[in-house]
């Protein structure tokens, strides 16, 4: 009887591990390499309007810069009709590198978002989730360019999984048409997470840009 007791207790707290575990960040994060060009091409999402909009959404380009206080500042740009749309955020850095807060203007929601994973010149990971309701979870992956190995995209989908996500809840980003009119529009109401990501506003399909893909995680 006693090791039965004991037996369900193990079971019982590795259960519980399992659930608190924390997401990793990318060790010994380097910011500096960082910085500089990135595709969207695939994101994961459990938010309502991903599901709505995902038919629509196509690959965002972000460029990522580090501000004068080590904050990262990013513009994505995304297809909207005849002409591309620029928006701007600014992820905050914390004391662990590689982790960010991001809070929407609109709503005041504050995400917490990591790198997860990134070798600089290839390909990143990014894991964003809403810190209010703990329930709204973002994945993006990154690339330097707008093709990435089956290796790296199973990668994502392996993240992706492993953090709630089904695999309705992923989308590998068709990539957008090569000539369209670029139309700069800073809205700061209307920020966006890193890539042209959705912005953080898990919530708000209204001001989620319908044909493009969130780093506006890193919008990503």
């Amino acid at each position: 009887m006693r090791t039965q007791f004991f037996s369900v207790l193990a079971l019982t707290l590795g259960c519980l591990s399992q659930v608190q575990a924390e997401v990793a960040v990318q060790p010994d994060f380097q910011q500096d390499q960082f910085t500089g060009k990135w595709y969207s091409i695939a994101l994961g999402s459990n938010a309502h309007w991903f599901k709505d909009k995902k038919q629509v959404m196509k690959m965002c380009t972000t460029v990522v810069m580090t501000t004068e206080d080590g904050d990262l500042d990013v513009t994505s740009t995304y297809p909207k009709l005849n002409e591309c749309e620029t928006r701007k955020s600014l992820f905050v850095r914390t004391e662990q590198p590689g982790r960010f807060l991001y809070t929407s203007p609109r709503s005041g929601n504050r995400h917490d978002v990591r790198v997860v994973e990134t070798n600089y010149d290839e390909y990143a990971l990014l894991y964003a989730k809403e810190q209010n309701t703990k329930k709204l979870t973002m994945v993006t992956l990154y690339g330097r360019s707008k093709e990435l190995s089956p290796e790296l995209r199973e990668k994502f989908t392996q993240l992706a999984l492993a953090e709630g996500l089904g695999n309705e809840d992923i989308l590998f980003l068709p990539s957008t048409a090569p000539r369209l009119k670029i139309q700069v529009l800073l809205r700061a109401r209307k920020p966006h997470f890193l890539t042209c990501l959705p912005i953080l506003d898990f919530s708000s399909a209204d001001v989620a840009p319908l044909p493009c893909s969130a780093m506006s995680i890193f919008h990503l």
